[in-house]
């Protein structure tokens, strides 16, 4: 498959230029995750970026390449959800 190196703006990532698999149309995926594991080995947290355009043309306005921003406030695809740490809420106190 061919990749595309795409840079990425804010969040941990951000100044970093790193090649992402690009679909049969030469385009990203929309969203790009970025799994961060704990000191066990456990999902800790998921960084969401969304894909936008890098610049436009003049006349017809098309996409001069993408680049992804961090979409702090984003959830998560399912797949990450499943595994992510539950986060104990205030009050919360394990049942016995």
């Amino acid at each position: 498959m061919r990749s595309l190196e795409t840079p990425f703006v804010g969040g941990p990532l951000d100044g970093e230029t790193l090649p992402v698999l690009v679909g049969a149309t030469g385009k990203p995926p929309k969203v790009y995750e970025v799994p961060v594991p704990g000191d066990d080995g456990a999902l800790d947290a998921v960084h969401v970026y969304h894909l936008e355009p890098a610049g436009h043309t003049r006349r017809l306005r098309l996409p001069k390449g993408w680049r992804y921003v961090y979409a702090p406030d984003a959830t998560p695809g399912r797949a990450y959800r499943k595994r992510l740490r539950p986060s104990p809420a205030d009050g919360d106190e394990p049942k016995e």
